[in-house]
């Protein structure tokens, strides 16, 4: 399919049109379609179980809590990480919150509004069908955390407490402080841990997956170095899930871990399975500013914060006063001023826009005037110093630890950082892939957000996945293969596979250049920040896909990777990395290029309204972008057609 859009930019070169694909909602109301799709699956009895082997790949609140649930159910799992524990996976930074549609506050809160709420925060780019089953799972994940030890915030009668999260009106965010990602990922990985002690899973830690093995059409296992000693192995398996997180660090500067990164995704996408929409990245408006050219990664301070701290900057461009020293009357509070409904809780994508417009236009605070004062005076007034102290003492610790300022009697300062990746593996409404018996979990995924997710929606989806909705499809897709042997490790698939991935390696082993390949790696975020960062246009994208593709053959050319493959070496599994990165990062701009339109994070500067919000053309781009990379690596762009029954399409309003 074409549109106008397609001859006002020139793609030839960059991508071709392929065929639409399937979402797989059972037709009919979406309100019910998940359970007419449980009610649909074949099962697999208790005896049977233990004859399927089923790879998990990755330990966060998804690969933990369906390694931990399979297990449960008697299935042989073997689950992998590249880290030494379970726990260490990058689900402990999500510290805000969770969200259930409980609706146990009389604020007239819903499943209805809950959908509502993550379809327009979307900006009308997920599936509806898996609105509905977030919102109707979300009720059983807080009683299933609560059960396995999440010490969730109470009210003084009991009453599990809850707080409000950026684009809602009501209270749904249950918490552990600002703690609320470590207690939940403490809580998952004790779970896997007793399936481990029971036998039914095998952990293996300090593993990386380096390729998806492929064989009859399925995905039966991957290829996955040691990262102590460099042997390369496979693990094969009846079927493969990826909970492996988003590809954030791609910008270099990002609030992730510096070991997060895209290989397991990516490897599996160049085996033939579809990546969704990867130009919708989340800028979260809550980070640290960068202080220095030497930092290497950003500080993400918790969404949760923007409860009772309120955003402003000088009235004045260029005001370098001290902020206690510039009266009320000379402040502008700009997000209460431009949406008075949601003041400081505005959308993600919302926020982070409206921060870079004052920065851009010389209203940025500190040192290097490129951040926002997030401000708490009025909340320790009202309510009290110890107030603020139980809700988010350990968030302010780290704030003073991080820049030495006290944010009890100072602002913070805070501003837009690469953070969470909407865009994903493509996946069917069972979480499978194009490729049967390849499933996804999590951030790795695309799912639920649309072109931008609500704040403590990230855990939610997460422990979704893991425990309520992979152990319910993988089932289905396993029940026919009753019998099936596990691929064979001489199986020439496997083999063959693995000897790609060690000439990979001995790729960049031999490459013999000058440069390291963290400094390819930050060259490649100033691009995507230039380019394709909060807004893009289509002179910033052609640009960047440009100096992307010069920085690749560089990156082929120079690289340096000292040492040897048979041995711990943190410089070569970087260099494989940014690799990864220098791929996947063109496709971000061809697909950010290729769509044509405003959609939530995805802000193109040709498509906003006089006041500078977000024009969307629901007429040629009411769809999920699905890609695929064929092997010579041209593009190919299908779509999974979206509709919407029961939230309308509407523009969004938070005014």
């Amino acid at each position: 399919m074409s549109s106008p859009a397609d001859a006002a930019i020139d793609l030839d070169g960059l991508r071709s049109l392929g065929d639409d694909v399937s979402s797989g909602v059972p037709d009919g109301d979406p309100a019910t379609a998940w359970q007419r799709r449980k009610d649909s699956y074949k099962l697999i009895s208790p005896l049977n179980r233990r004859k399927f082997s089923v790879i998990v790949v990755g330990t966060g609140l998804a690969g933990s809590g369906c390694a931990a649930a399979l297990g449960e159910l008697g299935y042989d799992v073997h689950s992998f990480t590249y880290h030494d524990a379970p726990r260490r996976a990058h689900s402990v930074a999500a510290q805000g919150g969770i969200n259930a549609a409980r609706a146990r506050k009389v604020d007239n809160d819903s499943l209805h509004r809950f959908v509502v709420d993550t379809v327009k925060g979307g900006d009308f780019r997920a599936r509806e069908a898996d609105a509905f089953r977030l919102a109707e799972e979300s009720v059983r994940v807080i009683d299933h955390l609560d059960a396995i030890g999440a010490p969730f915030a109470r009210e003084y009668g009991g009453q599990l407490a809850t707080r409000s999260f950026g684009g809602v009106q009501v209270s749904r965010t249950y918490y552990t402080r600002g703690q609320t990602g470590q207690q939940l990922q403490v809580a998952a990985s004790q779970a896997l841990l007793r399936q481990v002690a029971r036998g039914s899973v095998t952990l293996h830690t300090r593993h990386e997956m380096l390729d998806l093995v492929v064989a009859d059409g399925r995905a039966q296992g991957v290829i996955v170095r040691d990262l102590v000693t460099g042997e390369i192995g496979a693990q094969t398996a009846h079927a493969v899930v990826l909970a492996t997180g988003g590809y954030g660090t791609v910008y270099f500067q990002s609030t992730l871990a510096r070991n997060c990164n895209a290989t397991a995704s990516w490897r599996a996408h160049r085996r033939g399975a579809l990546l969704a929409s990867p130009s919708f990245v989340q800028f979260h408006p809550t980070a640290l500013p960068v202080s220095a050219p030497w930092q290497s990664k950003t500080t993400l301070m918790s969404e949760s914060l923007r409860n009772d701290g309120r955003i402003w900057v000088p009235r004045k461009a260029g005001d370098d006063r001290a902020p206690g020293d510039i009266p009320e009357a000379e402040r502008d509070y700009y997000l209460e001023r431009k949406y008075p409904a949601f003041g400081n809780l505005t959308p993600r994508d919302v926020a982070s826009r409206a921060a870079k417009e004052q920065i851009d236009s010389g209203h940025g605070v500190g040192p290097l005037h490129n951040s926002v004062y997030l401000d708490f005076a009025d909340a320790i007034g009202r309510l009290g110093k110890d107030v603020i102290a139980e809700r988010y003492g350990n968030l302010f610790a780290m704030y003073r630890d991080a820049t030495g300022e006290d944010p009890y009697t100072q602002p913070m300062r805070i501003a837009p950082a690469a953070h969470f990746t909407m865009g994903g593996l493509w996946s069917d409404f069972d979480q499978m892939s194009n490729i049967p018996g390849l499933f996804v979990g999590g951030e790795v995924g695309w799912d639920y957000h649309g072109a931008n997710r609500l704040g403590a929606n990230s855990l939610l989806s997460a422990c979704v996945d893991g425990w309520f909705t992979l152990p319910y499809s993988i089932p289905n897709f396993l029940a026919p293969h009753i019998g099936s042997p596990v691929l064979p490790l001489d199986d020439p698939a496997v083999v063959d596979t693995a000897n790609a991935v060690r000439d990979r390696v001995d790729r960049l082993l031999s490459v013999g250049g000058r440069t390291g390949p963290d400094r390819f790696h930050r060259r490649l975020g100033e691009i995507l920040y230039a380019g394709c960062g909060v807004a893009r246009s289509a002179e910033t994208l052609t640009d960047a896909i440009e100096r992307i593709r010069a920085l690749r053959e560089e990156f082929w050319s120079d690289v340096r990777v000292q040492g040897t493959g048979a041995e711990f070496n943190q410089e070569l599994e970087r260099a494989g990395r940014v690799a990864d990165f220098l791929e996947l990062a063109e496709l971000m701009c061809v697909d950010a290029l290729d769509r044509d339109e405003s959609c939530g994070a995805h802000f193109r500067l040709e498509h906003q309204t006089a006041d500078g919000e977000a024009v969307r053309d629901d007429e040629h781009f009411a769809f999920a972008s699905a890609w695929e990379t064929t092997p010579d690596g041209s593009r190919i762009r299908h779509r999974e057609p979206l509709s919407f029954a029961a939230v309308p399409l509407q523009t969004r309003n938070y005014r």
